[in-house]
């Protein structure tokens, strides 16, 4: 029928709900005999079944949550335990605009509050611009490299569209700048990190990055040789099915974000129609005596239309798309 919708065009060959995800249990006809788990992942049924205990006799739960929320009561109680010992505080704030001869660039304060004896002071104050930002992670990632680094927000921006020196955009990355250096303090191992030391407390970064590029020149080429020799090693079956997984999942994102920003973009412009079209009847109503009562009516309920609409598209804007970007950008660095 012609007022049937049709539906949106698949992005992929398979839906997420079609995939077996990688890390669930199943028969080993549906995973097929490729996705068959390490021999050492598995355990005896005699381990699984029998109850587990620490040396001092504390019972271990190996269950997993009742429900969501459960699981939620939980991390939501250990959010709670974890602020009252945790002993380092970063915060980013007070971007300011640069302009050099050769390049405008924006720089961040990046706070530091701590007691811990790997720092020589309680607190330290710099300022970073997003290339710092970059180089931590790089880093992190070359000396961590079987742990999930936190993601960046984008560093390209397409010029004409964005601005990337209006104070929305300055404030949207501070913002995530900000998050990004707080999963790092709060991660019991990155957090400890001798490169993320140095990103808290150089004064001058560039002297240190220049200090560790003329290290690795004398090093030679041997070091990448073998870490791409490390790269290249054969990996675990697990490892493809999850990469398979990873990559539907962007891929379906990806399609959400888009129809999310398209949806965003015509609600604004309605907006602006209801915003002209509402003081029209207001007109109207004082010229007819007769119908100004259903007319001011009339103008009053587009008003409010355009209030909830516009609530609508900044709850999208803030709350919505942003959690479909960082899922996108968590999906990249976990592979």
């Amino acid at each position: 029928a012609a007022g049937v919708p049709k539906p949106l065009p698949s992005s992929g060959p398979k839906s997420l709900r079609e995939m077996p995800h990688p890390l669930a249990t199943s028969s080993s006809e549906e995973m097929g005999p490729a996705l068959t788990p390490s021999p050492d992942l598995l355990l005896p049924r005699s381990i699984a079944d029998k109850d587990l205990s620490l040396p001092n006799g504390t019972p271990v739960d190996t269950s997993s949550p009742a429900s969501s929320s459960s699981l939620l009561n939980r991390l939501q109680l250990d959010d709670d335990l974890d602020g009252e010992t945790r002993d380092l505080f970063v915060t980013v704030d007070d971007p300011k605009k640069h302009v050099c001869t050769m390049e405008t660039y924006i720089t961040y304060r990046v706070t530091t509050k701590t007691t811990r004896a790997e720092f020589d002071l309680p607190e330290y104050s710099v300022r970073r611009r997003y290339q710092d930002f970059d180089w931590l992670r790089n880093k992190l990632e070359e000396s961590q490299p079987t742990h999930l680094i936190p993601p960046l927000p984008e560093k390209f921006v397409v010029k004409g569209v964005v601005d990337r020196f209006s104070e929305e955009f300055v404030e949207t990355r501070r913002k995530a700048l900000d998050k990004f250096l707080k999963r790092i303090t709060d991660h019991p191992v990155l957090s400890f990190n001798e490169h993320f030391n140095v990103f808290l407390t150089a004064k001058d970064l560039n002297a240190y990055k220049k200090q560790g590029m003329a290290l690795l020149s004398k090093m030679g080429e041997s070091v990448k040789y073998v870490t791409g020799g490390y790269k290249l090693r054969s990996r675990p079956l697990e490892f493809a099915a999850i990469g398979e997984y990873l990559d539907t999942f962007a891929l379906k994102l990806g399609t959400i974000d888009r129809i999310a920003q398209r949806i965003i973009k015509e609600q604004l412009e309605y907006l602006v129609e209801l915003r002209e079209y509402g003081p029209v009847y207001s007109t109207w109503g004082a010229l007819e005596v007769e119908l100004s009562e259903p007319l001011e009516g009339l103008s009053a309920c587009i008003g409010n239309c355009c209030t909830a609409l516009e609530e609508l598209s900044e709850d999208m804007t803030e709350d919505f798309l942003p959690v479909l970007r960082e899922y996108i950008l968590y999906s990249e660095s976990m592979k």
